[in-house]
């Protein structure tokens, strides 16, 4: 039997084409972002007009959009939602265990009097280990809410805290984004975390010198710029190595890890220059209560390390093919046919994190209770973005099977040489109106990789730029900044938050583009 050749141009013209295949993608992106519905129905939505168009004017037989939706699926539950779920379940035990607080306690311990020298402890550095494992909201909650608590003004909490959110999206809950990006267009996962690791960490080098400069101005910043270089240096670094030599998991973990010990450090080398004489004195955490504050994170990235270095996630592999689909379609701008194996992997990433969440529940004395219950309100938390999740990458699956992502990439490839430079604003559209990273990548992903080919450009750089202008996005998202406001009682306030944090965002998204388009023509020899 034939493969089912994708046309490219169903409609006769490749932009009428191009702006039916954009259909689904304007009703998820104007539902969510515009006139606010919920993320599942919007996603159910979009995937029912993308159903129609594929079957009416692509004339993909039906079956085959079965399987593409439901190897979406299938992709969604394991290893994207796995990883996450075990990864929350870790900081929810620690929540309900109390350890969590301990950090926080730890954290404002060692974040001196000092305003700007707090938003680097507390926004950017805590808010990266909490997007490192957490995210979905968490971050920009919780930092903005112990930055008022500190005695920041609640605006300026919320403005610093999007802000620094910006830094560790990319690589947020144990590498989602990277992870979903790999899935939906194939590429390789480490050379993708590669050249994501070769962009951002220029945001997250720049990014504490510039949260000084919003919290305290140029003066600040002449007075503080020894602590922000080690502060941005230390992260950008570790990160930059991680995601290049080890893989996404703990680009973000390891990093904020080694950005708090090496911002403390100096603080301490240099009390006179960064501390204020009016600093609040709090009762000092005990040695044992500092060890257990840190424990569930370093059994974290212990794990995931061993996990790696063994080489255990593509142990025991277990490959199935789509029926039909698998081989099933053929990719007529590539003339070749379009694999669809199913990759169950035992010892995904996520399993490591259960791994951690075990150990941590032994090693505090965890009750039985506490540990299920945690997983139990862990579950509640994801089930309806989890099931929007679920039907977003089967959208984004059938984008690919259907031959509608080469439609759009074919036509926006039109822009020519200057495509790198909006390749990065892509993303920054998809994560400003769906307030996800990793659904910019699930969306627009493989968008990026068909213009890739039709430029003859590397589809590694552009899908990796997608994904790196989505952390600018991420910060105005007004899904994000509703969840930011709740805990420092600015409900109601989000238009005028947006307000401050636009220009933030767009300088930002400039500059991931900027060295996108660097990378395309000039800087060639930094793409993996």
């Amino acid at each position: 039997m034939n493969p089912w050749p994708q046309p490219i141009a169903p409609l006769g013209s490749l932009p009428l084409s191009a702006l039916a295949a954009a259909l689904p993608l304007a009703v998820i992106l104007i539902l969510m972002g515009i006139l606010r519905r919920s993320g599942l129905f919007s996603a159910l939505c979009a995937l029912a007009t993308a159903a129609a168009l594929v079957l009416f004017l692509w004339h993909m037989p039906a079956p085959l959009i079965a399987w593409s939706a439901l190897y979406g699926v299938l992709y969604a539950i394991w290893p994207i939602l796995w990883i996450v779920f075990t990864a929350l379940w870790l900081y929810n035990l620690t929540q309900a265990t109390g350890k969590f607080d301990l950090l926080r306690r730890w954290i404002e311990q060692h974040a001196s009097g000092d305003p700007a020298v707090q938003v680097l402890l507390v926004a950017f550095c805590f808010g990266a280990l909490l997007e490192g494992t957490a995210g979905f909201g968490a971050p920009v909650a919780m930092t903005a809410f112990l930055l008022v608590s500190l005695g920041h003004p609640a605006r300026r909490a919320v403005l610093t805290a999007l802000i620094a959110n910006t830094a560790p999206v990319a690589f947020g809950s144990l590498g989602i984004p990277i992870l979903a990006l790999a899935g939906v267009t194939g590429l390789p996962l480490n050379q993708l975390s590669a050249m994501a690791g070769r962009q951002v960490p220029v945001l997250s080098l720049l990014l504490p010198a510039y949260l000084i400069l919003v919290t305290d101005g140029r003066t600040g910043l002449r007075k503080r710029w020894p602590i922000a270089l080690v502060t941005g240096l230390s992260f950008s670094l570790t990160q930059f190595l991680v995601s290049n030599f080890a893989g996404p998991y703990l680009a973000d973990v390891l990093a904020a890890c080694i950005s708090i010990v090496a911002t403390v450090a100096f603080l301490k080398l240099r009390p006179q220059s960064t501390v204020a004489e009016s600093a609040p004195k709090a009762q000092p955490l005990t040695a044992r209560e500092s060890f257990l504050a840190w424990l569930p994170w370093a059994l974290l990235s212990g794990i995931v390390i061993l996990w790696t270095w063994l080489k255990l996630i593509p142990t025991a592999q277990f490959l199935w093919p789509i029926p039909n689909l698998h081989n099933g379609v053929l990719i007529t701008l590539y003339h070749r046919p379009y694999a669809a194996l199913y990759t169950f992997q035992p010892f995904a990433a996520g399993t490591a994190a259960l791994v951690a969440t075990i150990l941590t529940a032994i090693c505090l004395r965890a009750s039985a209770r506490s540990f299920f219950s945690s997983g139990l309100v862990t579950f509640r938390q994801l089930l309806k973005p989890g099931l929007t999740v679920l039907i977003i990458v089967a959208l984004a699956y059938l984008y690919n099977y259907s031959g509608m992502a080469y439609t759009l990439g074919a036509a926006i490839a039109q822009v020519g040489p200057a495509f790198p430079f909006l390749s990065g604003f892509l993303g920054w559209i998809a994560c400003f109106l769906s307030g996800s990273d990793t659904a910019s990548n699930l969306l627009f992903g493989n968008l990026q990789v068909a213009a890739a080919h039709q430029l003859h450009l590397s589809p590694i750089l552009l899908a990796a730029t997608n994904t790196c202008g989505a952390v600018a996005g991420k910060m105005v998202s007004p899904q994000n900044i509703a969840v930011g406001v709740t805990t420092v009682g600015l409900i109601g306030q989000e238009g005028k938050v947006l307000r401050s944090a636009f220009f933030h965002s767009l300088l930002l998204a400039t500059i991931i583009s900027c060295i996108a388009f660097a990378q395309a023509y000039w800087l060639q020899w930094m793409i993996p």
